[in-house]
Formats: C-alpha cells, sequence, structure tokens
C-alpha cells in the first residue's frame, strides 16, 4: 500500500534546521510503520494515503489555496514544533465548517504511525465492500423500502451510492451523438436506440462508479428523456450487474442476496394477483432479464405507452421468490413452479402465474414491501 506526503509551510519557516527537523520527524513515522513515505507534490493522488504535512503555523492561506486540487478525506500531519498544529487546527475547523471529511495525526511517533495502521486497515475493509447504485432517490409511491444505509453497510457488507440521474442522463446526452447498430425486433427502431444510448450511459455509470448494482428512479427518464430504462436494466442483468427498478434499494438488495446465494439472475415483479384459494399469484413488470428469457419481445411501457419495455417469456419451472424488509429482519421467502406465461392488456409487460408449494396468504397481512424477487431454482 502507497503512502505518499505533500508539505505545506511558511515561508517564515525554510532554514536548513527546519528542513532536517521534519525530515527526522517523517523519517521517524516511517520507522514506527516500517515502509517508506513517497514525498510528492500537493495535487498527487496516484497512492491509497495521501498525507499533508502541515509543517508550520502561517499555511492556512497554502491550505485555502490549494484545496480544489485535493481530495476527501484529509490527513493532516502534524507534529509539536513552529505552530505546526495551531495551523491544522485552524484548517480542520474550516473542514469541519463546510462538511469536509478530515483529520489531524498529532502525537508521539508510535501513535501516529499505529493510527495510519488503522487508516490501512479501513481502507482494505472499505475496499471489501460491494457498491450498489442509488441512481436518484426512490419512487415517491416506496414508502416503506428505504433502509438505513449504515444497517446494510453492516449486516451484509454493502455501501449503498447515491447517484444523481443528471449524471447518467448526461451520459445519455453524450452517447446519442454516436450511431449504433440495433436489433428492433419489429419495434419502433427509433425508441430502441434511444433505450440502447440509455444502455450505455448505465454502463458508464457502473464503470464509473466501481459498482456490482444499481437501482434507478426510472420513471422520472419517461419526462425527462422520453424513454425507459427497461431495456437497460434487463441487459446489465445478463451480464451480472444487478439492476432494479423504480428506485427500489430493498428489491435491490434482494437481487444482490439471490445472486451471492444462488448464482441467479432475478426477476423483480409486482404481484398483480393473489389468489388464495389456488395458492398462486400472477406477477408482472415491464424488464425482465435477458438470460432469464426463452424468448423475448419489445412493447412500449405499460402506465406511459411510451418508450421500451421488454415481454419476456419464462420458463416453466421452480422457482424461489424473495423479498426482504427494510428493518432487515422480516422476509418472504417461498418456493413454487411458474405455471404459465400471460399476456394481459392491463398489466406490466412480463406476466408469470407462480403455483405456490405452500400457503402464501400471510402476504395480505404481513407483507415485507411491494416488489418481490423471483429466481430459476
Amino acid at each position: 500500500m502507497r503512502i505518499k506526503i505533500a508539505t505545506l509551510n511558511s515561508t517564515l519557516h525554510e532554514s536548513n534546521a527546519f528542513s532536517k527537523e521534519n525530515k527526522e520527524f517523517i523519517k521517524s513515522i516511517e520507522e514506527e510503520l516500517n515502509e517508506k513515505i513517497e514525498v510528492t507534490s500537493i495535487d498527487d493522488y496516484d497512492c491509497d494515503i495521501k498525507l499533508i504535512f502541515i509543517a508550520s503555523g502561517g499555511s492556512e492561506g497554502l491550505f485555502l489555496k490549494a484545496l480544489p486540487k485535493l481530495k476527501e478525506p484529509f490527513y493532516f500531519l502534524t507534529k509539536g514544533t513552529n505552530n505546526s498544529l495551531a495551523a491544522s487546527l485552524e484548517i480542520m475547523t474550516y473542514l469541519n465548517i463546510h462538511n469536509l471529511k478530515g483529520e489531524i495525526l498529532h502525537g508521539s511517533p508510535r501513535y501516529i504511525g499505529n493510527r495510519i495502521k488503522n487508516i490501512k486497515e479501513e481502507i482494505v475493509t472499505k475496499k471489501e465492500y460491494v457498491r450498489l447504485g442509488v441512481i436518484g432517490k426512490p419512487s415517491d409511491w416506496l414508502i416503506s423500502s428505504i433502509p438505513d444505509y449504515e444497517e446494510i453497510k453492516k449486516t451484509f457488507g454493502i455501501e449503498l451510492v447515491d447517484i444523481s440521474l443528471d449524471e447518467v442522463i448526461s451520459f445519455y446526452n453524450i452517447d446519442c451523438s454516436n450511431k449504433i447498430n440495433i436489433n428492433a425486433l419489429n419495434f419502433n427502431k427509433e425508441e430502441v436506440e434511444k433505450a440502447e444510448h440509455f444502455t450505455n450511459a448505465i454502463k458508464k455509470i457502473v464503470s464509473k462508479y466501481e459498482l456490482s448494482g444499481l437501482t434507478i428512479r426510472c420513471f422520472d427518464l419517461l419526462t425527462k428523456i422520453k424513454t425507459t430504462g427497461c431495456l437497460a436494466l434487463a441487459s446489465i442483468n445478463k451480464l451480472g450487474i444487478i439492476g432494479s427498478c423504480e428506485g427500489d434499494i430493498m428489491a435491490l438488495v434482494s437481487m444482490y442476496l439471490v445472486k451471492k446465494i444462488f448464482g441467479k439472475s432475478s426477476f423483480q415483479a409486482n404481484p398483480s394477483v393473489i389468489d388464495t384459494d389456488n395458492n398462486e399469484i400472477v406477477f408482472a413488470h415491464c424488464t425482465v432479464p435477458y438470460d432469464m428469457c426463452e424468448t423475448y419481445s419489445y412493447m412500449t411501457h405499460f402506465e406511459s405507452k411510451i418508450g421500451v419495455a421488454v415481454r419476456g417469456k419464462l420458463k416453466k419451472t421452480k422457482v424461489g421468490v424473495f423479498r426482504i424488509s427494510s428493518n432487515l429482519k422480516d422476509f418472504f421467502f417461498e418456493t413454487g413452479e411458474i405455471i404459465e406465461n400471460l399476456e394481459e392488456d392491463n398489466l406490466c409487460r412480463t406476466q408469470i402465474r407462480v403455483k405456490f408449494d405452500h400457503d402464501i396468504s400471510s402476504l395480505l397481512s404481513n407483507p415485507c414491501g411491494n416488489h418481490h424477487i423471483i429466481f430459476y431454482l
């Protein structure tokens, strides 16, 4: 793990004795770490940990000047001479006022060395988290599906990353200047091309934020760019990148758990009809992973009648149906079998009827949310 250090100090402190004192201070920390700290420029972040050595008082203005080039979190290395600590406290107060993350590393070489070792461990742990993106806020109707982000991280090792929908749209607008080859499947070619451009934008977001999956507030796309996210989600799920609709974080987490435990793609769907007499549920939604489909075709999005939705024909086979609640304590899991693919006009485009192995009437009194996750067993 590479550690680099850049120094800020007032021009009033440039003597040889001052320089020698700083070198000895840094060397003492290297000895505690048993590794070399590379000296670098203030804007170089080609490393795992970047230290900013506030070597003297009067460095505050230099820090403000450099701030646009710096990245959070800020680790300020200080010593007990030349007003180093005083300047660091002033800088740290500025960061707190502006809600920027930072820490002063001050004390004996042993203390500072141990704190840097702890930071290294925190970085390693953070890299082990799965990153799932939340693009735009959850849809307004998902009033029971928003979890505590920190509880999700502690319980499942999932880091939820908020991403602006406008950022995705900016990638979409750029991609629209390119020509692409499409298979419109006897559907409106212009609409499929727009949906493919949006798919490319989603893939760029996945790459930029190093995501294993995402959920998107997709209904806003209908008004903002007059297209849907249905085709994009069908595509990325086939590629192994989990994608859920409507900004439903708990659907996304449920899909992630299915992928992790069973290694399967999954279909996020609304329970549209619950038949307690026959122990059956009709599930429907306007997108489905391509790799779950025996065949598929394109239609308009159900509610809006615009853009592209995916009508998939699923295998008649055993399935699991899963949903975890936002309290992370309650969940629904049951097995059944897909017995029919439907094509009703008053439902979302991919429609299946599932007959369950056990009584499912509890869904009417103790549900864990709307969308449920269906996967092949």
